[in-house]
């Protein structure tokens, strides 16, 4: 069974870049929009893995970490940060929210896949 990963961005074409580049390597992508869409499709369904931007409308990414810390079934799961945020004090905020790691957009797509997999074991 293929891994699922939520990706939250508020860039369509951020998410059309990381969908495709999770689709070819065989992951199952779930999109979201904001980290309030992001959220809620958390809550109403399982996934192994969280891919998501900080600036965003709504909620922003270091608020959807902690969010879904808080729930006992994403206590563990891997969250990856993908921002254009590259400061050492928001990276530090990341980690302090629980934040598995960190990635600056643009993105490199074999980088991406590298560290979801090594993420994900």
């Amino acid at each position: 069974m293929s891994k699922t990963i939520l990706a939250v961005d508020d860039s369509a074409s951020i998410r059309q870049m990381v969908c495709f580049t999770l689709k070819g390597a065989g992951y199952t992508v779930v999109e979201a929009e904001d980290g309030e869409d992001g959220l809620n499709k958390a809550k109403a369904g399982a996934v192994n893995l969280v891919l998501t931007d900080q600036n965003m409308p709504k909620m922003d990414g270091l608020t959807l970490v902690k969010s879904l810390r808080g729930m006992p079934q994403y206590a563990a799961t891997p969250i990856l940060m993908l921002t254009t945020e590259a400061g050492d004090a928001m990276k530090a905020q990341g980690k302090a929210a629980g934040a598995t790691g960190w990635l600056v957009k643009p993105f490199d797509p074999a980088k991406l896949l590298e560290v979801v997999k090594k993420v994900l074991g």
